[in-house]
């Protein structure tokens, strides 16, 4: 089997003394989109900061591998540098950083030496054109006194400039409105038309399947009690918009 992907397999995780993830098993291929959904309380965000190596949240089974490589041996910066990106349901503010420092100390923690600061400074004002984001952003601090629509935005520009091998979205869709939505969507289908970004894998973590009109998903998984108890194509998620999870609960009861 290719190892090719982000590949997670029978993973366990808790949180303090309570287990959460009860044997996930996915695969997330070089150029797709994978969407995640389920009801509050899955363990979708667990997942989410499993992989990225948040210390609260405890793997304790299972492996996952980027390309080949043992993420779960790695330190959380070392997974960011080995092409895994994580956007939060709630991006931190951090006074006294600027966003423009912030991003180039991102890309060369990522990337070290990848470009010189004049060709740094043209892709950035390329991403943020193509965003439709005000040169002024990036002399603002961290995400001080943005708004929910601008630091979703501001997520979207680092992930354009880090252009990783696989992206976790953790909830970015949480509480936008349709424009900013839909820059969403757009900063992804921009990502994923560049070089850079083309064989980006994607995993979208969301409750409602709203970002999936703006971005289409080639497979949709459904998260239950934290495991995943239904995988399809898009139609599965138009069903979930019509008939809600309750009725995938009864069908898992009535096979189990």
């Amino acid at each position: 089997m290719s190892a090719t992907g982000l590949r997670i397999t029978d993973l366990h995780a808790r949180v303090e003394e309570k287990e959460i993830l009860k044997g996930i098993d996915l695969v997330v291929e070089p150029g797709k989109v994978h969407a995640l959904m389920g009801p509050n309380g899955s363990g979708k965000s667990t997942l989410a900061f499993s992989l990225t190596g948040h210390p609260k949240y405890q793997v304790t089974g299972g492996t996952v591998t980027l390309d080949g490589e043992d993420v779960l041996a790695l330190p959380a910066d070392k997974r960011a540098r080995a092409g895994l990106f994580l956007s939060f349901q709630y991006p931190a503010a951090i006074p006294g950083v600027k966003v423009a420092n912030f991003l180039h100390a991102a890309r060369q923690a990522v990337r070290p030496d990848s470009l010189p600061p004049a060709k740094f400074r043209k892709l950035l004002m390329d991403k943020m054109e193509t965003l439709d984001m005000d040169p002024v952003f990036m002399g603002r601090y961290l995400n001080e006194g943005f708004s929910g629509g601008e630091k979703k935005r501001l997520e979207m520009l680092q992930l354009a400039v880090l252009a990783p091998k696989y992206a976790v979205l953790d909830e970015t869709d949480s509480g936008l409105d349709v424009d900013a939505l839909r820059a969403v969507g757009d900063a992804i289908g921009s990502l994923r038309a560049s070089d850079e970004g083309k064989n980006t894998g994607f995993l979208i973590i969301t409750h409602y399947p709203r970002i999936l009109q703006y971005v289409a998903a080639d497979v949709v998984h459904i998260m239950i009690d934290g495991r995943i108890v239904k995988t399809g194509g898009p139609e599965l998620a138009n069903r979930v918009e019509r008939e809600g999870y309750d009725t995938i609960r009864e069908e898992i009861g009535a096979i189990a």
